[in-house]
């Protein structure tokens, strides 16, 4: 099923996204009602509150008396920590109960407070932060909520900041707007990108674009290093390591707004063996491509061709196309990969050679509907030009002293 994350700091009104996302057909596990539901009266969580941080925490009635907890609980880092390591195991066994329970071509959506502090982004296919600023939140959690403007701060300060949260942010939702204001949008990102994302994970599909450059945007960096932590949840210890590589990790480098990837690995049987997970994460394999093209292609490589095998998968993500290369360690495409990339960050010449190179190539594409007879034009242009290239960034290597 398709997971996405939803969080944002306190008071930045993630209620009122889920609410639209569950009119629209999601599954919400919200992590503060599963918390409200483990500390009922005479639950074994609330037991363990009281033993904690004493008597004081409960109500006349028996219940959870919330602002006396948290004025204890988010006093310092270690009442913090002795809070979480009692309700985090109870939420989880209740978190998991709840994802069983929902069929498999769900959307399922997981809003958590704490996604961003506890590092679970990876996890999910997409991650969507809900955001207003500290100071409007204050204003909304005291207006609101009644809760003294010090709690307010306090439970700020405890929180991940603006920072923290654009890191893990695929998706940026901007609440500071008037009630309401935020409908719209999400109900567009649902039918963009959402839906269309779920129906191509359940289906195996991968979103192609047609050859269009885009400019160069400083942003993709942190895209990639969101996929790689994603990638790098889903291979764990089968991929020795995983790169950015290819145009969009080079500065200033106009390119195809299609993020490369290189999953580096022993042997093409733990390629095939990483497919499954793979895909079920949202990288579907591209069936017909199992190897690149040899370089220089005009002596047929410099060494034996079956070297230059290799796995590929895209991505089922309409809002973040990908290419997810997997090579084997030492291999002379593994190599290359990361070779090219850093040649052209190292020489200006060569990278504003192969900028041009590549408007080329796009002009040659343009006016072509058909994926892939444009992809096929727009190839025609570049493939040529590293016959050279291969042995220029061999030359820079030696010369530079570099090493992948």
């Amino acid at each position: 099923m398709l997971r996405l994350g939803l969080t944002g700091g306190i008071g930045a009104g993630k209620s009122t996204v889920s609410k639209i996302l569950t009119e629209l057909g999601a599954v919400i596990v919200d992590a503060d009602l599963i918390a409200r539901e483990v500390v009922e009266p005479g639950s074994p969580g609330l037991a363990a509150l009281a033993q904690a941080f004493g008597d004081g925490i409960l109500a006349d009635d028996g219940s959870l008396d919330r602002p006396a907890l948290a004025a204890l609980a988010f006093a310092d880092d270690t009442s913090r920590g002795t809070l979480n390591s009692i309700l985090h195991p109870l939420i989880g066994d209740r978190t998991a109960e709840q994802i069983a329970a929902a069929s498999s071509d769900s959307v399922l959506v997981q809003d958590i407070p704490l996604l961003v502090e506890a590092g679970m982004a990876p996890a999910f296919n997409l991650v969507i932060i809900v955001y207003v600023d500290a100071e409007e939140r204050v204003r909304r959690l005291v207006g609101s909520r009644g809760m003294p403007e010090a709690d307010a701060r306090a439970r700020i300060a405890a929180q991940a900041n603006d920072e923290q949260r654009r890191i893990v942010a695929d998706v940026w939702l901007d609440n500071s707007g008037d009630p309401g204001a935020l409908d719209a949008v999400v109900r567009e990102l649902w039918a963009t990108r959402i839906a269309p994302f779920e129906e191509n994970l359940r289906t195996g599909s991968v979103v192609r674009a047609l050859p269009e450059l885009s400019p160069a945007d400083p942003s993709w960096p942190a895209q990639a290093g969101r996929l790689i932590n994603r990638l790098a949840l889903l291979c764990g210890g089968r991929a020795l390591r995983i790169d950015h590589i290819g145009s969009t990790a080079v500065p200033e480098l106009d390119a195809k707004d299609v993020i490369d990837i290189q999953i580096t690995v022993e042997h093409l049987g733990i390629a095939d063996e990483l497919a499954a997970d793979l895909a079920a994460g949202g990288f579907p394999r591209i069936e017909h491509i199992v190897a690149d093209d040899p370089k220089p292609a005009y002596v047929g490589g410099e060494t034996d061709p079956a070297v230059w095998a290799k796995r590929i998968h895209g991505g089922a993500d309409p809002g973040r196309l990908v290419n997810i290369h997997v090579r084997v360690d030492g291999w002379p495409g593994q190599q290359f990969a990361i070779l090219f990339r850093d040649w052209l960050r190292a020489d200006g010449a060569a990278r504003d050679e192969y900028s041009s190179l590549k408007v080329l190539a796009a002009s040659q594409a343009a006016g072509i509907d058909d994926y892939d007879k444009a992809i096929g034009a727009y190839l025609a242009v570049k493939t040529p030009w590293f016959d050279k290239a291969f042995h220029r960034a061999w030359d820079w290597a030696g010369k530079s002293g570099w090493n992948a």
